[in-house]
């Protein structure tokens, strides 16, 4: 019996013996991925370590029946601005209005309240989370690529350094979250469809072709993004008609303008019926962007534009320079589409703002202005462009409202 007990032990010891040598291997190779000295790391390197997902909550989310385009501009230079402009590389000079030389910086320290709600308060990590594995790409002309500009800075400040990346590959820019795989773009189309102004850096302002039945060339560089962001209007209201093809190339006619934006908003409302799957990508519309070119508009007798002013308008207020015809042409082309377009109605709340805009303190034709033309704000003062921080950051906080209202989180 204490043979057979004794060969059994016996039996057993390489068994033990290897379970212990599997074990203390097992320790060592763990030790050393815990220490970062591995050589599988030395090999194939270090693995990236990935963020937490960040929760969207109900109390972030806003009421649903909230009109967050009703309200009013309440002075708070406690939150605002989100970002300081000194703090954003990817600034443009046109935007940059305290760096060209503005000396005040109220119009960074308003900020819109609803009448009914409150606006989600925006937070750069949720977004980026929301973001994660797609493309946001905002597509229009240079008032557009101010609120891309805008979105960027809201969100770059949280991305480490060496984990974010900047491209500019006309007619796009793209900002890349490396750790989300998130990439913020712009796509510059001023008519949406094609034109002869599409060359985003060498394009024509005086002399102005569309092509209304025209939009597979910018279309292929859309196909596939995850949310998308029109704007399109102050490039259609150089003059009343505007020239024009539909069918062929060679027969160039003058159009009345908005009759011109309907075909063109139409062709684009075909390209999104044939190309956008509902299920997997987001479509908006940004509303018209404002001008302040005549302050006899706001201050009735007087002679100026939006140069020297301070103060967002009080009380009601539509200047003449936002065209009601566009609005509705909008709205039938919107309302027939066969897929959902959410409209961002930020018209009438920028409307007010006529105290945010570059005015000398930007540029005209890629250059900043002279001593002379700043003298002489009657003829140079800009009352189309923003300064940033500013009033595109309002319209990215309404942005991020519906996208929070949309997102689904998954564990």
């Amino acid at each position: 019996m204490k043979g057979q007990s004794a060969e059994r032990i016996q039996s057993l010891f390489p068994v033990l013996l290897a379970s212990l040598l599997v074990l203390g291997t097992a320790q060592l190779v763990f030790d050393s991925l815990k220490s970062g000295k591995s050589y599988v790391f030395q090999y194939y390197g270090k693995p990236e370590k990935l963020r937490k997902s960040v929760f969207v909550l109900p109390e972030d989310r806003m009421d649903e029946s909230c009109n967050l385009f009703e309200g009013k501009w309440v002075w708070d230079n406690v939150s605002y601005p989100l970002y300081e402009e000194n703090s954003c590389p990817y600034l443009v000079k046109q935007t940059t209005c305290l760096k060209n030389g503005r000396p005040d910086s109220f119009y960074q320290n308003w900020r819109w309240q609803p009448q009914a709600c409150n606006l989600p308060r925006f937070d750069p990590l949720k977004l980026l989370d929301i973001l994660r594995d797609k493309r946001l790409m905002f597509i229009g002309d240079s008032v557009q690529r101010a609120q891309f500009e805008s979105m960027v800075c809201l969100v770059q400040s949280v991305v480490p350094k060496g984990k974010k990346s900047f491209k500019r590959d006309p007619p796009r820019k793209i900002f890349k979250a490396k750790e989300y795989n998130a990439t913020i773009e712009y796509y510059w189309a001023p008519f949406i469809v094609e034109s002869i102004s599409d060359h985003a850096t060498n394009h024509t302002v005086l002399k102005r072709l569309v092509n209304l039945d025209s939009i597979s060339k910018h279309g292929k560089s859309w196909e596939g993004v995850d949310v998308l962001v029109f704007e399109s209007y102050v490039w259609w209201m150089y003059r009343p008609q505007i020239n024009a093809t539909y069918g062929s190339m060679e027969d160039v006619q003058e159009y009345n303008v908005t009759t011109a934006y309907r075909i063109a908003m139409e062709t684009w409302g075909n390209w999104l019926e044939s190309t956008i799957n509902p299920h997997l990508q987001k479509v908006f519309f940004i509303s018209m962007s404002p001008t302040h070119l005549w302050s006899w508009e706001w201050k009735p007798g007087s002679r100026g534009n939006c140069f020297n002013e301070s103060y967002p308008i009080q009380g009601s207020y539509w200047g003449t320079g936002s065209n009601l015809a566009i609005m509705e042409i909008l709205h039938e082309v919107l309302q027939d589409l066969k897929i959902n377009v959410t409209f961002l109605n930020i018209t009438q709340l920028s409307e007010y703002r006529k105290d945010a805009h570059t005015t000398v303190f930007g540029e005209r034709r890629g250059k900043l202005l002279t001593k002379e033309q700043k003298a002489d704000p009657l003829n140079f003062a800009d009352c189309i462009h923003w300064c940033l921080p500013g009033v595109p950051d309002t319209w990215n906080e309404i942005l991020y409202a519906y996208l929070l209202q949309s997102y689904q989180n998954f564990l």
